[in-house]
């Protein structure tokens, strides 16, 4: 009995170990343990912020690629750089491959446009995708006696315009469009994350192909000229790296190639032809991730490095009947954490997907354990936000392709103008806490009548409309005209 006991005992210190071990090699500490209030790891390495006044940011940089370009918003923009993010925008031509890389940080990616697939390789997870079934031989016999290479790679993710993709620091990946139109997408780097433990910058690591160079004409350019470069592989020596790939130096000359000007965006002429998942197989992949989650949803489990390569990485966003908040006459909010999508507890960020329609306003609100980085999608919107004692460090118009910082505790409101306004929001906690002034479950609606009515010297009329004028609505509200409309027709 005693041996039994001390066998059981053993195992569950080696699953505890191996679990937390897991954890932390993705960058996931205590505060994805649940502590919803706090995000620890940007806690510990943010320096101090000192900001009076905000701005909208542009894209300060193009860098051309013969099928599509990337802009990067200035990382060193001090707005960035106090919370910790940096920013960038690819735009993918149909038949274009973003080359193999990984980051240094952790990112969330928005698809604003187009469609395409998205490979990614994880440390120790197995190739599921195989055009063989369990054998070791690499070539197989096809008609005519010739023989066919077998490939094998890791899961390919379809995404498409709305989707969020979440990517883990240190994991490479490598997209595609498949489609028709240009794919953009925007993406958002955590350069604080506990993951990038060499500095407040992001670095993106090339596996292949290089940055196509263009004139250091700025600044900015000649600091980002330092950060991208060559793949790594054009690092090593020829000998030392043929020997460990197990090549001849010609092949090695070819991978390293110092020579190559396409850039990171390549065109693959004929299309790329990888193994894809058939609609019926794509289906018992969803049905096993809807398993995995629920097993997620428990704990640390025996299987948690199989759950981890079986993760899904993308959610959308975009589909209007995924909303969590809906008012037809203002808009919609569609929010996405990690209690949805479970890998977000590694890349310790979340998103946020709205709509306003014209004249609608969002109601002022802060972020409790996060910062906010709102990038318009479309339309025109008058922003405000309000800093420490009452300061307002921000107002004017967020148009479309500008970048907005609203720091943690901040005061922001958000109102659409002639037409509707769309924004997608990243923010720097996987379960990011919205407190809004007025409506349902507001900070208004929270307090008793008589802490209004002293708080701001008002009658107990005016208090009862100040709590309830709202009634159950919830962060977006009709602009005014049309309320009142409602309420002389009724």
């Amino acid at each position: 009995m005693a041996t039994s006991t001390s066998i059981l005992l053993s195992f569950s210190l080696c699953l505890f170990l191996f679990c937390h071990i897991s954890r932390a090699q993705l960058g996931l500490g205590q505060q994805g343990a649940g502590e919803p209030w706090m995000n620890v790891h940007r806690y510990s390495r943010v320096s101090q912020c000192k900001i009076e006044k905000l701005s909208t940011l542009e894209l300060t940089r193009r860098v051309p690629s013969e099928a599509g370009y990337t802009e990067y918003f200035d990382q060193y923009n001090e707005q960035l750089q106090c919370v910790g993010v940096s920013a960038c925008r690819h735009t993918i031509q149909p038949r274009g491959l973003l080359l193999p890389s990984f980051s240094s940080a952790p990112r969330l990616v928005y698809i604003v446009q187009g469609r395409g697939i998205i490979g990614t390789v994880f440390p120790g997870c197995p190739e599921t995708f195989q055009s063989f079934q369990q054998t070791e031989q690499q070539w197989e016999q096809v008609a005519g006696g010739c023989q066919r290479f077998r490939d094998e790679h890791q899961r390919i993710h379809y995404f498409r315009e709305g989707d969020i993709i979440a990517l883990p620091a240190g994991v490479s990946y490598w997209g595609y469009n498949n489609g028709e139109v240009a794919v953009v997408a925007i993406t958002t780097f955590d350069t604080i994350s506990s993951a990038n433990q060499l500095d407040r910058q992001h670095r993106e690591f090339l596996l292949a192909g290089r940055e196509r160079l263009v004139e250091q004409g700025s600044q900015i350019e000649v600091r980002l000229q330092q950060i991208k470069g060559n793949n790594l592989l054009s690092g090593f020596e020829l000998d030392p790296l043929a020997e460990a790939l197990g090549v001849d130096r010609e092949l090695v000359r070819k991978i390293q190639n110092p020579d190559d000007r396409r850039g990171e965006i390549v065109l693959v002429t004929s299309g790329l032809q990888v193994l894809q998942a058939s609609r019926q197989s794509e289906q018992l992949v969803r049905e096993r991730e809807v398993r995995q989650e629920c097993q997620e949803g428990r704990g640390c489990q025996s299987n948690v490095l199989e759950a981890f390569c079986t993760m899904k990485v993308r959610q959308n966003i975009g589909d209007p009947l995924r909303a969590d908040y809906f008012n037809p006459r203002a808009g919609r909010i569609t929010t996405l954490n990690s209690q949805k999508l479970p890998i977000l507890r590694f890349v310790q960020m979340s998103a946020v997907r709205a709509l306003l329609r014209p004249n609608a306003i969002v109601s002022p609100h802060w972020n409790v354990n996060a910062h906010s980085i709102v990038y318009a999608l479309r339309g025109c919107s008058r922003v405000q936000v309000v800093g420490h004692r009452g300061q307002t460090v921000f107002i004017g118009e967020l148009r479309q392709g500008q970048l907005l910082v609203v720091p943690q505790y901040f005061a922001v409101t958000i109102q659409a103008q002639r037409e509707s306004f769309e924004w997608v929001s990243i923010k720097t906690n996987d379960n990011a806490i919205v407190n809004h002034f007025v409506g349902k479950t507001s900070a208004f609606r929270g307090m008793p009548v008589e802490v209004l009515m002293n708080s701001y010297r008002i009658s107990r009329e005016e208090a009862m409309q100040l709590k309830f004028n709202r009634g159950n609505e919830l962060a977006l509200f009709a602009p005014k005209i049309e309320r009142e409309a409602i309420r002389t027709t009724v």
